[in-house]
C-alpha cells in the first residue's frame, strides 16, 4: 500500500511536470509553430524525440518479453527494422526538408497531384491511430500491473495524461516533454539491464541456462531470422515512410540539420535496442515463466526501494507516452492540413488551424482509445497498421525521389491496389470467413503485397505518363539550396 502510494506521488508530480511544460509552450500563432514548433530546434533536440517516438513502450518493453523467448535474434523483430529505416531516411532526409512542407501529404501532392495526397493522408491516420492504440495497450496494462484498477480504465487514464499536455502544447510541447522523457526512460533501462545482469550471473550463464533448457541458438544473432523477415519488411518499409518522423526532418533548420539528426539517432539506437534485448535474455535465468503482465512491469513491482520503485515506474509511463504523443500529434496534423485546411476550411485563419489542431489531437487519442479496449495483442496491432502503409504507400513515396517517370496515374493505382490488400488481410486476421492463398502477418503476405505495388507502379508508369514533367521538376526541387 506504501509502495502504492509513492508511486502514485511521483506520477502526480511527473504529469503535473509535463502538463506545465505544454501550458508554457500553448501559444502556437500558426500551423508551422504548432506542428514544427516553427524550425528552430536543434539537430540533437529532435533525434532526441526521434528516438523516444520509436524506442518506448510497443518496442523496447514489448522487445524483453520477446527476447526472454527466443534470444538475441529477437533484435531483428524491432532493432533491424529501425536501423534499416534511419538509415534510408538519412539518405533522404535532406531531400524531405528541402522540398519545406508542413506535411507527408503536401510533399507528395508537389511530386504526383491532390487524389495522391488524398490516399496517403488516410494510410497517415489509419497508421497513426493503430500505432497510438498499441501504446495505450501497453500502459493500460501497465497502469493495470501496478493499481487495483482494470485495463481499461488504465487505458483511459494514460490517454487522458497524453492529451493534456498534446493538447496545450502542440510539437514542441511533445518535443520538449519527449526529452524529460527519454531520460527518465534511459535511467529506467540502464537501471533493469543493470539488475537483471547481476541477478542472472552474465552472459555465460545464460548460455549454459538456454543449452539446458533446450532453447537452440538462444545466444545467436542469426538465429530463427526467417521466423522475423515478415516483421524486417513491413516494420522496415513502414517506418521509412513514417509521417511522425518526416515531421521532425521538416521541423528541422535545414537539410544538413535533418541529416546530422538521422545519424545520431542511427549510432543511439544500437546500443539502445541491444540493451533492452541483453534485459530480456538475462531475465531468462531467473524467470522459470513469462510474468503475466510483462517482465519488465514484473521486475519493477520487486523492486523494494519504493522511492527508487516509483521512480522507475514514471520513467517506464514516460517511454510508452512519449511515443503515443508523438503518434497523436502526427495524426492531428493530416486531418488540420490535409484535411480541414484543404477540403473543408481553405481560407480558414491560422488560429483556426490551432483551434481544429487541438480538436483533432483530441479525435485521434479517443479512436486510439476504442480500438485498444477491443484488441489487446501488442505485436499483431503493431504489424496491421504497419502493413497499410508497407503496401499501400511505400512504392509511390520512396520512388518518387529517385524515378522522375514515376506517373501519377501510378501512384493511385498502386495505392488502391495496398488499400485494398491491407483491408483484405486485416478482416481475415479479425476473424472474417475469406480466401486466402497466404498465412496472414507472414513474409509471403509481406512480398506479394509490396510486389504487386511495385509492378503496378511500373506498368502504369510506362502505360499512362504524366503529361506535365512533374516527376523532373520535383527532382530538381530536392536538391535545394542551403
Amino acid at each position: 500500500m506504501q509502495n502504492s502510494t509513492i508511486t502514485i506521488v511521483f506520477l502526480v508530480v511527473y504529469v503535473v511536470g509535463i502538463i506545465v511544460v505544454g501550458i508554457c509552450n500553448r501559444n502556437s500563432q500558426n500551423s508551422e509553430d504548432y506542428f514544427l514548433a516553427s524550425r528552430g530546434l536543434p539537430s540533437w533536440l529532435l533525434a532526441v524525440t526521434f528516438i523516444a517516438s520509436w524506442w518506448g513502450g510497443g518496442s523496447a518493453i514489448d522487445l524483453v518479453d520477446h527476447a526472454y523467448n527466443n534470444g538475441l535474434s529477437s533484435f531483428w523483430i524491432y532493432g533491424v527494422p529501425v536501423l534499416i529505416a534511419t538509415f534510408m531516411m538519412f539518405l533522404l532526409s535532406k531531400a524531405i526538408r528541402n522540398i519545406g512542407t508542413i506535411s507527408q501529404p503536401q510533399l507528395l501532392e508537389k511530386r504526383y497531384n491532390s487524389t495522391v495526397s488524398l490516399l496517403l493522408t488516410v494510410f497517415i491516420v489509419i497508421f497513426m491511430i493503430i500505432g497510438s492504440a498499441v501504446q495505450v495497450i501497453v500502459v493500460g496494462h501497465f497502469f493495470h500491473s501496478f493499481f487495483d484498477v482494470s485495463y481499461s480504465l488504465g487505458a483511459f487514464i494514460g490517454v487522458a495524461i497524453v492529451l493534456i499536455y498534446s493538447l496545450f502544447g502542440g510539437f514542441k510541447g511533445v518535443v520538449l516533454t519527449d526529452l524529460l522523457q527519454f531520460v527518465f526512460f534511459l535511467f529506467t533501462s540502464v537501471f533493469l539491464c543493470v539488475v537483471a545482469y547481476k541477478k542472472s550471473g552474465g552472459m555465460n550463464v545464460v548460455a549454459t541456462h538456454a543449452v539446458l533448457n533446450g532453447k537452440e541458438g538462444f545466444t545467436s544473432f542469426w538465429a530463427h531470422v526467417s521466423d522475423n523477415l515478415a516483421y524486417v519488411i513491413t516494420f522496415g518499409t513502414s517506418w521509412v515512410i513514417q509521417a511522425n518522423i518526416w515531421q521532425r526532418i521538416s521541423a528541422a533548420k535545414n537539410g544538413s540539420s535533418a541529416r546530422k539528426m538521422m545519424m545520431i539517432s542511427f549510432v543511439v539506437f544500437i546500443p539502445l535496442y541491444l540493451m533492452v534485448t541483453f534485459t530480456g535474455m538475462y531475465s531468462s535465468v531467473f524467470y522459470s515463466s513469462l510474468p503475466s503482465g510483462g517482465i519488465v512491469p514484473d521486475m519493477v513491482k520487486n523492486i523494494t526501494n519504493p522511492v527508487l520503485g516509483a521512480l522507475i515506474f514514471v520513467g517506464l509511463c514516460s517511454a510508452i507516452m512519449s511515443t503515443m504523443d508523438s503518434l497523436i500529434n502526427t495524426g492531428a496534423l493530416s486531418l488540420t492540413i490535409d484535411i480541414y485546411g484543404k477540403y473543408i476550411q481553405p481560407n480558414a485563419t491560422s488560429k483556426q488551424n490551432v483551434r481544429v489542431g487541438r480538436y483533432s489531437t483530441f479525435i485521434i487519442g479517443i479512436i486510439a482509445l476504442f480500438i485498444a479496449l477491443k484488441i489487446e495483442s501488442v505485436l499483431t496491432i503493431s504489424w496491421i497498421g504497419s502493413d497499410f502503409l508497407t503496401t499501400g504507400a511505400f512504392i509511390p513515396i520512396v520512388l518518387a525521389f529517385v524515378w522522375k517517370k514515376g506517373s501519377t496515374r501510378a501512384a493511385i493505382v498502386s495505392m488502391l491496389w495496398g488499400l485494398f490488400f491491407s483491408t483484405y488481410n486485416l478482416l481475415v486476421a479479425l476473424g472474417v470467413s475469406l480466401p486466402v492463398a497466404w498465412k496472414i502477418a507472414s513474409v509471403e503476405q509481406a512480398l506479394i503485397g509490396v510486389a504487386v505495388s511495385l509492378f503496378l507502379y511500373f506498368v502504369f508508369s510506362y502505360l499512362s505518363p504524366d503529361k506535365e514533367s512533374k516527376g523532373e521538376t520535383f527532382l530538381e526541387q530536392i536538391k535545394g539550396n542551403e
